[in-house]
């Protein structure tokens, strides 16, 4: 969903380990392999980049700390980006090389409360600046966002678009729109359009996909647009249970917390 938003103009990028970061603070620049670039450098809509710093990192692992302004966007190969390295196999990879303007420092770090691996988030500036942790720079369709909005107010502790890898292909991993960590077992939410999830194939790819899900220890719940739409409070009331049949959710310092349940307005009305 994100590739089709036009208002898309930052990218949060991987720093893998400090010889990248002294490259971005000191030359100025980022590379991405060009077939696995994401669209907004792929369509030149990129206007800013940020960083998310991996575990290499230590103490200051798992955050957004750093972002600058783009200027200029060039196709280059790798060695022609690292001219002191040794000729390989990789020499002539082809990248994109995004030149930005000095590093600035965000007052607040965003991070990730789950310490999860992140390689590109395609977000707004204006959301950039206002997320207070990572799954706040998502961008997805209207109805994930309302459900991303309700799991906040109730500060149900979700993990947005996350992925699970379930061989070892590279298209055998899935992501999920919502994933929580239960103490006995762990909840996916999907987020099921009618445009796409209406037809026969698209049925049977999500049977097969929950299939697959299930087998990995996962259970899935899956909302429509009007379950979303009009019967939010509902499926948040279902969320809730199923957290709380799971023994709690996983909260950010490890431990496992019951959620508070309270009866929906529709189920009011067979408690008058």
């Amino acid at each position: 969903m994100a590739d089709k938003n036009k208002n898309i103009d930052t990218l949060i990028a991987l720093l893998r380990d400090v010889n990248d970061y002294n490259i971005a603070l000191e030359q100025h620049w980022y590379r991405i392999p060009v077939n696995s670039a994401p669209s907004i450098v792929h369509e030149r809509r990129i206007k800013y980049i940020a960083f998310y710093q991996t575990k290499k990192f230590g103490a200051d692992a798992f955050v957004v700390r750093w972002f600058a302004r783009v200027k200029k966007i060039r196709i280059v190969h790798r060695q022609d980006l690292f001219g002191k390295e040794k000729k390989n196999i990789k020499s002539r990879k082809i990248y994109y090389k995004l030149e930005f303007e000095k590093l600035r420092e965000l007052p607040k770090p965003i991070p990730s409360l789950r310490h999860r691996p992140i390689i590109f988030v395609q977000t707004t500036f204006k959301k950039f600046r206002t997320a207070k942790e990572i799954n706040d720079l998502f961008i997805e369709s209207p109805i994930e966002e309302r459900m991303w909005d309700a799991f906040r107010k109730e500060e149900i502790n979700a993990e947005r678009q996350y992925e699970v890898i379930y061989g070892k292909g590279n298209n055998q991993r899935y992501y999920l729109d919502f994933a929580m960590f239960c103490k006995s077992r762990n909840l996916a939410v999907e987020c099921d359009g009618d445009t796409y999830h209406s037809k026969l194939e698209d049925v049977k790819k999500d049977k097969h996909r929950d299939n697959i899900l299930e087998s990995q220890g996962w259970n899935i719940l899956r909302y429509t647009t009007d379950d979303i739409k009009y019967k939010i409070d509902n499926s948040i009331m279902q969320v809730k249970e199923a957290i709380n049949n799971y023994g709690g959710i996983e909260k950010p310092k490890g431990e496992f917390q019951y959620v508070i349940t309270k009866p929906s307005k529709q189920d009011k009305l067979f408690y008058i």
